[in-house]
């Protein structure tokens, strides 16, 4: 992901987000690294996307967060998700 991601781009993010999980047969790693911005509307979308993931025996893994995306993330409380990693940001 990159940019922002906000309610405006929520579909073309879901559409997105939803061929991945077709094609991806391990474990869904997200890259974080050059999101400017991003509302409550990706939190949702993500923890969504570790709903079904983790049906599959599969986690979501969020790598390269900025400081005030992880803040986000901490807020909304997708990193205490079951099946969500949040992977240390890269420096």
């Amino acid at each position: 992901m990159s940019g922002d991601e906000d309610r405006a781009t929520q579909g073309g993010r879901r559409h997105a987000l939803s061929r991945a999980l077709i094609h991806c047969r391990t474990d869904l790693v997200v890259d974080l690294s050059e999101l400017a911005f991003a509302d409550a509307s990706l939190m949702l979308d993500l923890a969504m996307l570790a709903r079904r993931l983790r049906r599959a025996g599969r986690q979501l893994v969020l790598q390269g967060a900025q400081p005030h995306i992880a803040r986000l993330i901490q807020l909304m409380g997708l990193d205490r998700l079951p099946g969500v990693l949040v992977a240390s940001p890269a420096h």
